[in-house]
């Protein structure tokens, strides 16, 4: 069995895949904003066959990320798969608008703490020596680039995360630590259901789309985790929403009435 640590784990999909991991037995270390928010997401796993512990972490405080690698090792031994999944998505406004707090926010988050997770994990497994381990960035709206409106800041610090995930797999080429990116697609998780509701009329415009290409994280959790678990290509990327996949329910959406996923949260 993996000993996983995956940052920003206490909701959303950083949840889904802890959950997912401890279903298969697997150890996890969750990390949350705050003691709370982890031991309620601990609350609601811990009576799978995976050993789950917490610990709160600020990502862009590198002393706390480090404190996630010194209770997992602590505890279990060593690190196998560490995700840097905490992230912090603000997509409503133009890049012009958004405040200052909520810009230094989602940079110090996604960018500096994904950095703070690298350091980390990278210089713990190269000391773990033979045994490597494996190293996870989560990518996602525009790090491959494109465009959305009102993802100006978001998508700006997720390419990024491309550049830094690239570079890595060639630092790295030489050791046993193997690096990889994740795309979860788009996946319905608290905090979009949290910025539908602030911006309702952009949302209503974007609701087929949505109901076409979204996902429920426990739809895509076990398949991240399958695709985790067999990465052995440094540089590859486990994608759900591949394009393939886009396409043929483009299609098929056309011929047949498709599910309102987002009645069931009140919008």
């Amino acid at each position: 069995m993996s000993n996983v640590v995956i940052t920003g784990s206490s909701k959303g999909i950083g949840f889904g895949l802890a959950r997912e991991f401890a279903l298969r037995g697997h150890n996890v270390v969750i990390a949350g904003r705050s003691q709370q928010s982890v031991d309620d997401a601990i609350t609601r796993i811990t009576k799978l066959p995976g050993t789950i512990i917490g610990l709160p972490c600020d990502v862009a405080e590198k002393e706390q990320v480090q404190a996630l690698w010194d209770i997992a090792t602590k505890t279990f031994g060593s690190v196998d798969i560490w995700i840097n999944n905490a992230g912090l998505a603000c997509t409503t406004e133009k890049i012009i608008d958004y405040s200052n707090d909520d810009v230094q926010a989602m940079v110090k988050t996604n960018v500096l703490g994904t950095i703070n997770g690298c350091q980390v994990a990278g210089s713990g497994m190269l000391q773990q020596g033979s045994k490597g381990g494996k190293i996870f960035n989560m990518l996602g709206g525009g790090s491959d680039g494109q465009y959305f409106p009102g993802m100006g800041i978001y998508g700006t610090t997720k390419r990024g995360l491309n550049y830094l995930t690239n570079a890595m797999v060639k630092e790295f080429k030489d050791s046993n630590v193997i690096i990889g990116g994740i795309r979860p697609g788009i996946v319905i998780t608290e905090a979009v259901i949290r910025e539908a509701q602030q911006d309702l009329e952009n949302f209503q415009k974007q609701r087929k789309i949505m109901n076409i290409l979204a996902d429920k994280v426990e739809t895509v959790a076990p398949f991240l985790v399958d695709g985790i678990l067999a990465f052995n290509k440094p540089g590859k990327e486990i994608a759900w929403l591949s394009g393939s996949k886009i396409g043929m329910r483009m299609m098929f959406s056309r011929f047949s009435k498709q599910q309102d996923k987002f009645e069931e949260y009140g919008l």
